[in-house]
Parts: structure tokens; C-alpha cells; sequence
């Protein structure tokens, strides 16, 4: 594996180390291998216990390291995401002084720069700067200004915020582990990346990754992302729920929820029974599939009403002829093999909805990949990739001189002899062997 690329994972209820490489010209990626753990020491997609956190991925990252045959892993790209994300629109511009020349990819880079100089609040970071469009001089609503002509370009973004401690503890993690964190990716971004197609982003979609500890949306358009939340609920939340309507474990709690559990009761069938073991000799509990789905979809309620909300922000605020998500609803993450979701959010949206796997991922990867709980994962190795070969055309697009900047050169070499023609032009010797050239000086003594 000449060119491999190593991501974790971060999750509330699960850490997943994958690595993966490239192929196909870079249009797909091959998983060669990957390793999930519990998670311990992660809150609502937060590191809390560094030293739990830390033997927990070293684990998985024995794991695949064995697997893929990887004889040393120095740097990782990583996931977060939970509450202490935070977003906010940011608008810069620069003013060119040279209207004809053309703008460049250099002042787009510097635009997204200085979006990214914010007054923070104290151990605040920021994340990612997401374009959304630009204007040169009168003309707005522009995807890509290089190559145009213009006094006054301007940008418009999202800056993504993380503003807990959370990037200094997983940043104090990956150093105990003797590794180089590449870069931090905010999960919905990740997941994103790997289960939307370039033709649902365009159109119009909404992406919801129920994980764990939260459930996170982001909403694209025109190939754009447009808005992005973070809801405080996810599976673990139902699961809360099912333990304390049904009085049993947690534990025992996830595993009905997944073996029985239904988000619509009136589908759930009237007289099926399943009965849960009690504790320490205590007699064992019966819940009926009607209960059990009653409880999930009370809570499924209340989460798709947030949901709606957070869609609604986004198109109450936008053009007409933008507020038309017409590729739906894609439902990605752990808790998306809930039985009759897919109607479930139809129903409650009036949406077109499918569930989101990992997309770009070859055959010939492990079949467990092709699951939406590793959504993330995937993304995480897809979206390292991307960051490197951006990384490697700017260090070229640096390395090679424009036109303008090869002209300017040319123009400054030139000018430089003609200074060089002028001092010498003034020295004695100089001027006397020139007469003597030119027959002028002939009657001068040398």
C-alpha cells in the first residue's frame, strides 16, 4: 500500500480506525481494513478521558495495522462533531489593483484566509471555512470568480467553530499515540462525502446522520453546502428512553431496540412479546412490540420536528427558485436501520427519502463497510484524500509562475540591464573607448 491514508472515527457509542488508498484514477477507494471498539471516554462527540480514549484507538489501530500489513502509522486525519460546534456566516473582500488583470486561485485562497480571522472567544478554533458564492464589482451569485475581471471580489462563507476543549484533548491524544494529526473534519461533513452524489448536491438534499450522542443535518444546493445543525438527540437517546419506560439495563435496552423496535406503533405488530431476563433472580420483564415502538416513536417525534425546523430556517431564507430540495432526504449513521424509517420520514416530511451508504467504496472492500454506521469512516479517508490533493496542487500552483508573474519578471529583467546600460554609460573609461568605437573621440588622449 504505496499510498494509504489512516482516519478515526470519534464516535459517542463507537471508535473506528480505517485505513484506505486510492484507485480507479482516484474516482473510488478501497477499505483494506478497519476496526471498531466501544467508545469510553467520549460524550456527545466529545474526548473527556484522554487515557480511556487513547488505549481504546490503540487498539483499533493495532487491529488494522495487522490487517492491512502497514508496518508504521505517523499521521491520522480525525472526526468530531457534537454541541460545542458552532456556525456562523462570515462575508470578506479584497480590493484588486489591477482591474485587467484576471482574478486568480492565489486571491481566492486569500479571501477564504481571511475569512478564517475572527475574534474568537478564548479556546476557540476555527474548523473549516465552507464558500457558499461570490461577487466581483455588480455581479453576484458567482461559484467561481477566477479568471474574471473585477476591482472588488468578495466572498461569502460558513465558518465552522469548534468552541470546546475538546480539539486539545483529542489533539493531546493523537501526540500520546506519537501521531501527527493531519487535520480535524467535522463528521457531517465526512458523512456527507461519502454518501452523496455530485447530482443530489446540486439538486437540492438534505443529509441527517443520527448518531449516537447527536443527530447532525447538513442541507446542499447547487453544489453548495447551505446550512448545517447539530440536534442534541440521537440513538442513545431512544435507547435512554427504552430503559426508563421499560425499566431494564441500557445494554439490554440498545439490543431489543435493534433486534424489535419500530418507528411507526401502528405498524408494530399487537401481540408479539419480548421478554428481557431480570437482574439477580428477579422475575424477567415482558414488553410487547406495540410498547416498545410507541416509546421510539415519541422520541423519533420530537427529533424530526428539529429537523423540519432546521429545513425550514434554510429555506424560509432563501431565493425562490433555491428553497426546492428536490433529491430529499438521505438518513445516514448508526441509527438509520431503524425498522420503517424510511416511511417513517416520508410521512413526516412529505420528502422522498433513502438511506445513505458509503458511496465510491470499491468491491473489493470488506462487505461489513457497506453500512450506514460507517458512513463516517468512510468520509473521513475520502475527505483526507481530497485535503491532500489540494495541498499538493497549491504547492505546484506555487512552484509555477503565472503569465503575469513571468511578464512582471521579464519586464524587471529588462529594465534592470537598461539601469545597468545607464551607470556604466556614465563611467570615464566607458565613455572614451566608445568615442574611439565611433570615430568621434580621435583627436583625444586615452
Amino acid at each position: 500500500m504505496a499510498d494509504y491514508l489512516v482516519a478515526i472515527d470519534l464516535g459517542t457509542t463507537k471508535v473506528v480506525s480505517i485505513v484506505g488508498e486510492k484507485i480507479n484514477n482516484g474516482q473510488r477507494f478501497r477499505i483494506a481494513a478497519y476496526a471498531e471498539a466501544p467508545s469510553v471516554g467520549i460524550r456527545r462527540g466529545q474526548v473527556e478521558n484522554i487515557q480511556s480514549v487513547v488505549g481504546v484507538v490503540t487498539s483499533t489501530l493495532n487491529t488494522i495495522r495487522a490487517i492491512a500489513g502497514i508496518p508504521e502509522i505517523s499521521e491520522v486525519y480525525v472526526g468530531i462533531a457534537g454541541q460545542h460546534i458552532r456556525y456562523i456566516e462570515n462575508r470578506v473582500e479584497i480590493l484588486r489593483p489591477n482591474y485587467e488583470a484576471v482574478i486568480t486561485k492565489e486571491e481566492v485562497k486569500k479571501l477564504e484566509s481571511d475569512a478564517r480571522k475572527l475574534h474568537l472567544n478564548s479556546g476557540e478554533e476555527v474548523l473549516h471555512a465552507i464558500p457558499q458564492t461570490y461577487s466581483v464589482d455588480d455581479i453576484d451569485e458567482i461559484t467561481d470568480p477566477v479568471g474574471r475581471l473585477g476591482y472588488k471580489l468578495t466572498g461569502h462563507f460558513i465558518i465552522i467553530i469548534e468552541k470546546g476543549i475538546s480539539t486539545k484533548h483529542t489533539d493531546v491524544c493523537m501526540q500520546r499515540l506519537n501521531l501527527s494529526l493531519k487535520e480535524l473534519i467535522l463528521e457531517p461533513i465526512a458523512s456527507a462525502r461519502a454518501t452523496l452524489s455530485a447530482e443530489e448536491k446540486e439538486m437540492g438534499v438534505v443529509m441527517i446522520d443520527m448518531g449516537g450522542g447527536t443527530t447532525d443535518l447538513i442541507i446542499y444546493k447547487n453544489g453548495i453546502m447551505k446550512h448545517t445543525a447539530i440536534i442534541p438527540f440521537g440513538g442513545n437517546t431512544i435507547t435512554s428512553d427504552i430503559k426508563t419506560g421499560c425499566n431494564i439495563l441500557f445494554d439490554q435496552a440498545e439490543k431489543i431496540k435493534i433486534q424489535y423496535g419500530s418507528c411507526i406503533s401502528s405498524m408494530a405488530p399487537e401481540n408479539k412479546i419480548v421478554t428481557v431476563p431480570g437482574i439477580n433472580g428477579r422475575e424477567p420483564r415482558e414488553i410487547s412490540f406495540k410498547a416498545l415502538a410507541y416509546i421510539i416513536e415519541a422520541r423519533m417525534v420530537e427529533i424530526m420536528d428539529m429537523v423540519i425546523s432546521e429545513i425550514r430556517k434554510y429555506t424560509d431564507r432563501s431565493k425562490p427558485d433555491d428553497r426546492h430540495l428536490d433529491a430529499g432526504i438521505v438518513f445516514t449513521g448508526g441509527g438509520a436501520n431503524m425498522t420503517n424509517l424510511r416511511e417513517f420520514v416520508k410521512l413526516k416530511t412529505g420528502m422522498d427519502v433513502r438511506i445513505g451508504k458509503p458511496e465510491y467504496v470499491s468491491n473489493n472492500s470488506s462487505d461489513d463497510i457497506f453500512h450506514p454506521k460507517y458512513a463516517t469512516a468512510a468520509g473521513l479517508i475520502m475527505c483526507g484524500f481530497d485535503s491532500r490533493e489540494e495541498a499538493e496542487e497549491n504547492r505546484n500552483t506555487n512552484k509555477t509562475p503565472s503569465a503575469a508573474t513571468t511578464a512582471k519578471t521579464s519586464e524587471t529583467a529588462g529594465n534592470d540591464d537598461k539601469k545597468e546600460d545607464d551607470a556604466r554609460a556614465k563611467q570615464p573609461l566607458f565613455k572614451t573607448l566608445m568615442k574611439l568605437i565611433t570615430g568621434d573621440g580621435e583627436n583625444e588622449e586615452v
